[in-house]
């Protein structure tokens, strides 16, 4: 619209140009008009005096060749072919005629003519006698016989030459011939640019005029129809995100750098941990609780969250996949919809439009950012795959080969191609023959080392914690494994997480466990190269029991060895350094209004930012600071202080010596 206002100015000045250039034509022709009058008013004069002067030299009957006439005419005489006068008047060699006023009338007026006629080859001469006459005397006259151009002929006569000239009167009279002139272009410029203003405000009338004609209002069914189409509805979506992200930077744009630091401040200052911002949206996170969440591997401010039913909602979809944005923290990036509760959620690492879910149905969904809210793939509901809740799920394997791993709470664990999830590539029933009533394992968490693909490790609803193998090995087969037992927890286990292959030591072999029984425990995975041939409990290295409530969720820094975060079901975030203190966190953080915390993850660039969803369907992140950079010394400490844990733990369970010193080695 300002554009096209602009263009309708454009063209009211251009208009105004071509009036102004109108006017000034219109000028000159007036000023080539009033020169074309004068000088025709001279000609007209100058024709009147030319007539006047032919009229006076014609009455002297030049066409006679002399001063004197016939007095009368002989009838019968032939008509004479030449006629020689002889007389005194004479033309001048200019071509004018004149006569000499010295000469006496009496030499013209009266005399003898004598005219030679020849007629019909014979001559004869006649003799007349002239009568006299009176000759008036007429003043000389002059008549321009060539049409000469006129010359401007500039008089002076006596009074002009003469007039008395007061000095002191002519500059007064300047000074007012000035004034007067002043005013009279002040008045013209001031009708100039009333006329113009005129002009300018018509023209503005119309133009409104034009606009009001063109602009109308819209019929009900016209309005609706635009505001429901789905181009309309795609470009306020993108415009409005675009609009939000902008206004959401925190940036402080009037801070001023030549201001010093405050001194003496706060000596805690970057070790805090800082709420960076919450994310919630009342149309999606309404009456729903977050089951799961994960950062994307591409973009470190997009993090993904999945959500429950909602159910106060009946026409609302039963599950949802809310990606958020860091700059936009009033509405999702994107959302997903699905026709089950999302338990589970990941993004896969090789492909950064890829979403997966896994459903309370037992569905698995692959969500494309490039596509709408449906998902583009999803599992059938059948035999062949899951038919329970799936609670876990993880990508493994290369760029070029990796898989989909999920698992359910019937004990099934299935590999999928990220292309095809008609049917799963691999199918595993995990069972175990120390169960009473039923050999299916529950499995509520999963997890595999680092550098692994094939071996994982499971967390159930019995307490216990399982390895299994996708397929056979040296020693192992595919399945369960029968002899091994981590037991040490007395609820359900809700997370289950390896420490990662970072730094100059390997401690790839030690995970945390979170339980419904307060407690995180810390355990070492069983060496694979030397697989029990009998049943074995594995006991955890140490327990962490200072938590008040359910724990639901325990997970590695990414960067940091001795580092660790917990969640609990009193809304307590709770960061541990195991080589500053291992029987109290070093910082504990209230999350919220209080709200059970279900997941915990921390991001996939530096480790220091950590999201955490909460019951209350609030996503929130938060800032370690300094606690995520780790010092050269951190790796040899954390050996040295999970030897102190393996011996401690030897004496209580009867741990065998070489256990406990690849444990202080690494793997």
């Amino acid at each position: 619209m300002a554009e096209r206002r602009r263009a309708e100015i454009e063209a009211k000045k251009a208009k105004l140009e071509a009036l102004r250039k109108a006017r000034a034509d219109r000028q000159r022709a007036e000023n080539e008009r009033r020169q074309t009058e004068v000088a025709s008013a001279s000609v007209a004069a100058r024709r009147e005096v030319d007539d006047l002067v032919n009229s006076l030299v014609g009455s002297r009957g030049l066409d006679s060749g002399g001063d004197v006439t016939p007095s009368s005419s002989m009838p019968g005489t032939p008509p004479r072919q030449s006629a020689l006068f002889y007389g005194t008047s004479a033309l001048s060699p200019s071509g004018r005629v004149s006569r000499q006023s010295d000469v006496g009338s009496d030499r013209i007026s009266m005399g003898t003519t004598m005219i030679a006629t020849a007629n019909s080859g014979t001559e004869h001469v006649i003799e007349r006698t002239l009568t006299p006459r009176f000759v008036p005397d007429l003043i000389d006259v002059e008549q321009e016989l060539f049409e000469l151009p006129q010359r401007e002929r500039v008089i002076y006569n006596k009074e002009v030459q003469t007039t008395a000239v007061e000095v002191e009167t002519a500059e007064i009279s300047i000074d007012d011939i000035r004034q007067q002139l002043q005013r009279e272009r002040e008045r013209e410029l001031e009708a100039d640019r009333t006329v113009r203003e005129k002009e300018l405000e018509e023209e503005s009338i119309q133009l409104d005029k034009e606009i009001e004609q063109e602009i109308r209002e819209l019929s009900e069914e016209e309005r609706t129809s635009i505001l429901t189409a789905p181009e309309f509805l795609d470009f306020v979506e993108q415009s409005s995100k675009i609009v939000q992200r902008a206004l959401n930077d925190g940036y402080d744009y009037i801070r001023d750098y030549t201001v010093g630091t405050e001194t003496n401040g706060d000596d805690s200052e970057g070790k805090r941990v800082k709420r960076v911002c919450a994310f919630y949206d009342e149309r999606y996170g309404k009456n729903r609780s977050i089951t799961d969440i994960d950062w994307s591997p591409k973009y470190p401010e997009l993090s993904v969250a999945s959500y429950n039913k909602n159910p106060a909602a009946l026409n609302e979809p039963d599950g949802i996949v809310a990606v958020w944005n860091l700059h936009l923290l009033e509405r999702p990036e994107f959302v997903f919809h699905s026709q089950s509760d999302v338990l589970s959620v990941t993004c896969s690492p090789f492909h950064s439009n890829l979403v997966f879910g896994g459903t309370y149905s037992g569905q698995i969904l692959l969500w494309d950012t490039r596509s709408k809210h449906l998902p583009v793939l999803k599992t059938p509901l059948s035999a062949a795959g899951h038919t329970h809740p799936v609670y876990a799920m993880r990508m493994v394997g290369t760029q070029n080969a990796h898989n989909l791993i999920t698992s359910s709470t019937d004990g099934t664990v299935c590999s999928w191609l990220v292309d095809m999830l008609a049917q799963p590539q691999e199918t595993l029933e995990l069972i175990h023959a120390g169960h009473n009533k039923t050999g299916e394992v529950a499995i509520t968490t999963l997890d595999f080392p680092d550098n692994e693909t094939t071996t994982f490790w499971v967390g159930t609803e019995e307490g216990n914690v399982y390895q299994a193998n996708r397929y056979d090995r040296a020693g192992a087969k595919a399945g369960l494994n029968q002899h091994d037992i981590y037991k040490g927890h007395a609820g359900p286990v809700m997370g289950l997480h390896f420490h990662p292959l970072v730094g100059p030591v390997d401690f790839s072999d030690l995970f945390l466990t979170a339980s419904v029984d307060w407690t995180v425990k810390l355990w070492r995975a069983k060496s694979l190269a030397k697989p029990s041939t009998t049943a074995q409990t594995i006991p955890p290295i140490y327990s962490f029991d200072e938590a008040d409530d359910y724990v639901y969720d325990a997970k590695w820094h990414p960067a940091h060895p001795a580092v660790f975060g917990t969640a609990n079901g009193s809304g307590k975030f709770e960061l541990w350094n195991l080589n500053n203190d291992t029987e109290v966190s070093a910082v504990t953080t209230n999350v919220g209004t209080g709200r059970a915390i279900n997941k915990l993850e921390w991001d996939r660039k530096d480790g220091r930012r950590v999201a955490l969803g909460c019951s209350d369907g609030k996503l929130y992140i938060y800032d370690i600071g300094d606690i995520a950079i780790p010092r050269e010394s951190e790796w040899t400490d954390l050996q040295k202080t999970i030897a102190g844990m393996v011996s401690n733990s030897s004496q209580t369970n009867g741990v065998v010596d070489g256990d406990a010193t690849r444990v202080i080695a690494g793997r």
